[in-house]
């Protein structure tokens, strides 16, 4: 044997080794001058049936990877890519399709013909393939979990600050709004309004019309506020019962008292549908309270305009009026 056997037994032995498949083609002929024929018996092809495929691989491939190999091809013959190389589906005869990858290189082997020998290998990547499918498809279903664990989260904590039945803040978020943006206007020197909305004779409501018509009336005073007040600056929130308190930054004593007139008389000419038939209205009640140097936390301001509801309340409801210190 000569040295030239061995050395093409041994190469043999080590690509059957590394499972690695040797092809060769003539680029001038055209022909396949070594065929990847343990490839197509691994896919379960006879004889025949190789011999038929060898010569167009194409016949077998995956239609969405045909214009991806060829484009691999062509971009390494034309000397773009340095080497060849490629990942492709194969249809066995089971018709399942089987993961395989391509690499090779133009070569000039005896130094005179160059780049007429394409050689290359084929091997099986199936198991990797399924692999990275598998792990990205767990990796969506984390990212769809984690999506949905944000959602859910976000809820959570609308519900843990929101009125369940109106939507507005509720009492414990409006307390730390409120005690926040007291700070934050005495830090910057700037005006804060405070608005408390009491639903006039709304026992009456309750008591005539049922608590199912009461909470119709509730939840229309506080589409109201929200209606009268600045998206995304000033804060509506439910104290309880029929009463809304409304934080309003960098406003002070005359604009909050003109944005309460305004939020009485919307209030008043509302009409709220309580059946097919049947319209109801009501009325609010408006104590306001200014931030001044004389109060100093949100609880106290919560006092001036609560003490000021009450006047409204005392001069024939239906009315604003107001403590500015």
């Amino acid at each position: 044997m000569t040295e030239q056997d061995i050395n093409k037994e041994r190469l043999e032995l080590a690509l059957e080794a590394a499972g690695l498949e040797l092809w060769e083609n003539d680029l001038v002929a055209g022909d396949v001058i070594r065929k990847p024929i343990k490839i197509f018996e691994e896919l379960g092809y006879s004889e025949e049936e190789t011999s038929f495929y060898v010569n167009d691989m194409f016949t077998i491939v995956h239609p969405d990877d045909i214009p991806v190999v060829k484009a691999a091809i062509d971009e390494h013959l034309s000397c773009v890519t340095a080497q060849y190389r490629c990942e492709f589906r194969l249809r066995a005869k089971s018709g399942a399709w089987v993961w395989y990858a391509n690499y090779g290189k133009v070569m000039d082997l005896d130094g005179k013909n160059k780049g007429q020998r394409f050689i290359g290998v084929t091997f099986n990547i199936d198991d990797r393939k399924r692999k990275e499918d598998e792990l990205e498809l767990i990796n969506r279903k984390l990212t769809e979990q984690n999506a949905l664990l944000e959602d859910m989260n976000a809820m959570l904590q609308s519900l843990a600050t929101s009125d369940s039945l109106t939507g507005v803040a509720n009492r414990r978020k409006l307390m730390e709004m409120g005690a926040s943006e007291v700070q934050r206007a005495m830090r910057f020197n700037q005006s804060l309004s405070l608005l408390i909305v009491d639903i006039d004779l709304f026992k009456r409501v309750n008591d005539t019309w049922g608590h199912m018509t009461g909470d119709l009336v509730i939840c229309a005073v506080a589409e109201a506020c929200v209606q009268c007040v600045r998206s995304n600056i000033d804060i509506v929130g439910r104290i309880g019962g029929e009463e809304f308190a409304i934080i309003l930054p960098q406003t002070d004593y005359a604009i909050a008292s003109r944005l309460a007139e305004r939020l009485c008389s919307a209030v008043a000419a509302r009409q709220i549908a309580i059946s097919d038939s049947v319209m109801l209205s009501c009325t609010i009640s408006i104590g306001m309270a200014t931030l001044s140097p004389f109060c100093s936390s949100f609880k106290q301001l919560l006092i001036d305009a609560d003490q000021a509801l009450y006047l409204a309340k005392d001069a024939g409801r239906n009315c604003v009026r107001g403590k500015c210190l």
